[in-house]
């Protein structure tokens, strides 16, 4: 396979970049390659078309490069945490503050997860994570006992349905920083064995 020069991969970046605002904006089901060529500064579609197979293409592109900046913004938080409850603490607050930092990505990725259909693997590998996290803290004694799975469902759903009542209409990064520490608060009295303490 021919390796991308500097001149097409700056190109593929730019279309991605114009497709997930125009999802963020408009939606999967409307976001046609003419909006996104119009939104990318290009003169047809036809460019679109010699860098991506498909709209399928795209959209992959797009949930790949989603998840780069997401993963950037909250992976550090989460290291940063010390133990499983702190993770898991970590993990809520950066999620929901990350509506500040990415809104378009935000928008376009629960869009994209609610309506594509072909990004499944997206919530199903989030769950495994919830899960096992849940499992090992467990172990560990820092976790009540629990159904892990069950629990990290109601986790997904709960923190998934918060964050995109704010990815709406985002509010001030103050106001994410409250919200996104009530949850976390809920999410840890409700898992943690001791939710005043404990970092295992």
């Amino acid at each position: 396979m021919r390796a991308r020069t500097f001149t097409e991969s700056g190109r593929r970046t730019q279309i991605v970049a114009a497709a997930i605002e125009v999802i963020a904006e408009v939606g999967y089901a409307k976001a046609s390659f003419s909006r996104i060529a119009k939104r990318a500064g290009l003169s047809s579609t036809g460019m679109i078309s010699y860098h991506f197979a498909g709209k399928d293409d795209l959209l992959a592109a797009c949930v790949a490069e989603i998840e780069l900046v997401t993963g950037a913004f909250m992976q550090p938080r989460i290291d940063a945490a010390d133990g499983h409850v702190a993770q898991l603490r970590a993990y809520v607050e950066a999620n929901v503050a990350l509506v500040g930092e990415h809104p378009a990505a935000v928008r376009a990725l629960i869009d994209l997860v609610k309506n594509a259909g072909s990004h499944s693997t997206e919530v199903s590998g989030r769950l495994a994570l919830f899960e096992e996290h849940f499992r090992t803290g467990q172990a560990a004694g820092v976790f009540r006992p629990f159904d892990p799975r069950t629990v990290a469902i109601a986790l997904m759903t709960g923190l998934d349905a918060v964050v995109a009542t704010a990815a709406a209409d985002p509010p001030e990064p103050v106001e994410l920083a409250r919200i996104g520490g009530e949850l976390a608060d809920l999410y840890v009295r409700a898992t943690a064995s001791d939710p005043e303490g404990g970092s295992a």
